[in-house]
């Protein structure tokens, strides 16, 4: 979305959407959406990885 084209409430409503979402993170303020967003993929990063399966050991060969 691009703030400079959009009405001023909902620029203001984003702005406070950011603030509560922030808030349920961390105390800090993040300083701009790419800090945002880095915090919340490395989030993302550390909580899924757990869930992913194992890597299988390749078969060896059957003996004929």
């Amino acid at each position: 979305y691009d703030p400079l084209t959009m009405p001023a409430d909902l620029v203001k409503a984003h702005a406070d959407l950011d603030r509560a979402v922030d808030a349920c993170y961390r105390p800090q303020v993040f300083t701009s959406d790419r800090q945002r967003v880095e915090f919340l993929f490395a989030l993302y990063e550390r909580l899924s990885t757990p869930l992913l399966p194992a890597e299988k050991k390749p078969r060896k060969p059957k003996a004929k």
